[in-house]
């Protein structure tokens, strides 16, 4: 069993409460997902509950987490350098149950996620490996120790349709406690039976974590009509309290005019009138103490909100693209041949596949035709973000393009809208969470206000509260989209053309 007890984490950088007086108790069965907007710390806890060492660099924490003697599994978010440096084999010798595992179960293991089992021994580099493969790779190496409990930081993140669904099955079946952070809705409401929701509040000066025993779509629904009758509530008694008010005032009005006109020669009707008043004043003085009792509008972590593309008309005959290719090769190795891609005016592509196909490699290739185009203003976002991230620049400084003091301001209103806050805007990109960054590139598109965008899974960082928004912008967006993606939501409910890529070729859904 895993054990929280009063649990309180504190960025060192800007004293932020990440959680405060966090409790939980992990279970056998419990499918713990662990839900916010991004840079809310979910991945901070999630270290700190695996080796407090990992974020003593920039966190402090009082309260205990009791593992009693459990062998936790931790998938990070993201490789180290040095780990990205090894090869596939040197990777996997590191993990003790490489060496105590048949080469059958190797094999077994291996099937079920989509790869072949000789990848174990090759002598490729980790970092040369697709965003899945990499994912793949650090879930059979954890899977080799037999954990007592998993931690799982975003697993579905760049893996394939086939290798989700086989999460999902793991997740579900395993019988060891799991605390995961996903972004992938489908994923959630599949596997989760106990929700942890980290929210900032009042411009991330307050935090609040709520802890539900229930399904993802349970919990989603279930808060939103609570909120709404909490709203409702709420609004009802402010129109109860400013009805009652104008009542007191009109009798206020009446009371002092008679008070006014009263003869002198009636002093009983005058103190009757006084002692009118007082009582009138007492009940207002009454309401009021009742008023600062009244029901609370609820506090909410509202997603992010950018205006996109407004501007932007795209022809439905315009040509935006017209890709061939006899082969598709990284690095001498052939991934497809004979590929015919053409899209035209305000089409949205999503291209599919399995991990290694080459779908980034192809979008690549696609990006670096379109970014020269005069015709057309393409923008990228690649699957590493640090692709076009400086990590030591600010986000203020990346959206910059003159630098003085009105764009400045501008700037800092647009990331505003995207939840960040003032301290945030001026750390370094490289302390900016995955979902952070993201949105810095989604907003630098939008102040370029580009027509094609080239976007390699554009959702897989976004929580799954803000997924649904963005979602919905890139469905409203008035340009071409040509994506690739495995975000099941995205697919259905944002592009008009999908398309499979394999070995053979690239083949419309």
């Amino acid at each position: 069993m895993l054990q929280i007890q009063n649990l309180t984490i504190t960025h060192k950088k800007d004293l932020r409460e990440i959680v405060k007086d966090f409790s939980l108790s992990l279970n056998t069965g419990d499918k713990a997902a662990l839900i916010g907007e991004e840079g809310n710390g979910k991945s901070t806890l999630l270290k700190l509950i695996y080796d407090a060492r990992m974020v003593e660099g920039y966190a402090e924490y009082t309260g205990t987490v009791q593992k009693k003697g459990l062998k936790p599994g931790y998938l990070p978010q993201e490789l180290s350098g040095e780990q990205k440096k090894r090869t596939v084999y040197e990777f996997c010798c590191q993990s003790p149950g490489f060496y105590d595992i048949s080469p059958g179960e190797l094999a077994r293991m291996a099937g079920q996620m989509g790869f072949s089992p000789e990848l174990y021994y090759s002598e490729q580099s980790v970092g040369s490996l697709s965003g899945g493969e990499k994912v793949k790779l650090q879930l059979a190496c954890l899977l080799l120790e037999n954990p007592d409990i998993l931690l799982l930081d975003e697993p579905s993140n760049d893996i394939d349709i086939p290798t989700l669904k086989w999460l999902e099955h793991l997740i579900q079946e395993i019988q060891i406690p799991v605390l995961y952070i996903s972004h992938d809705e489908v994923l959630l409401e599949n596997t989760a039976n106990l929700i942890i929701h980290m929210e900032q509040l009042r411009r991330k000066t307050v935090s609040r974590v709520t802890v539900i025993r229930s399904g993802y779509r349970d919990y989603v629904q279930e808060r939103m009509k609570a909120f709404g009758r909490q709203e409702q509530l709420a609004r009802n008694e402010r129109t109860e309290y400013a009805k009652q008010q104008e009542r007191f005032r009109r009798i206020e009005q009446k009371v002092e005019h008679r008070q006014n006109t009263v003869s002198r020669q009636d002093p009983h009707g005058g103190y009757l009138l006084k002692k009118k008043m007082r009582a009138v004043k007492a009940q207002e003085r009454r309401f009021e103490k009742e008023f600062e009792k009244m029901t609370e509008f609820p506090e909410t972590e509202d997603a992010v909100f950018i205006r996109f593309g407004e501007q932007v008309q795209m022809p439905n005959r315009k040509r935006v693209l017209e890709y061939e290719r006899k082969e598709l090769t990284v690095k001498d190795r052939v991934l497809s041949r004979n590929i015919h891609l053409e899209v035209t005016g305000p089409r949205k592509v999503c291209i599919i596949g399995k991990n290694g196909a080459g779908k980034s490699t192809m979008l690549k290739e696609i990006a670096d035709e379109l970014l020269i185009r005069k015709d057309l203003h393409a923008c990228y976002m690649p699957q590493n973000y640090e692709d076009l991230l400086e990590p030591e620049q600010t986000p203020v400084e990346f959206l910059a393009s003159v630098g003085d003091k009105e764009e400045q301001d501008r700037i800092c209103t647009y990331l505003g809208s995207m939840k960040y806050t003032a301290d945030e805007m001026r750390h370094p990109v490289r302390e900016l969470s995955g979902g952070q960054k993201a949105k810095l590139l989604l907003l630098k598109m939008s102040i370029q206000r580009c027509d094609v965008l080239l976007l390699d899974e554009p959702t897989r960082n976004f929580s799954p509260l803000s997924a649904p928004v963005i979602r919905r912008i890139l469905k409203n967006y008035c340009g071409a989209i040509i994506s690739v993606s495995h975000d099941r939501k995205y697919i259905e409910e944002v592009c008009t053309d999908v398309y499979e890529l394999d070995h053979t070729g690239l083949y419309k859904q």
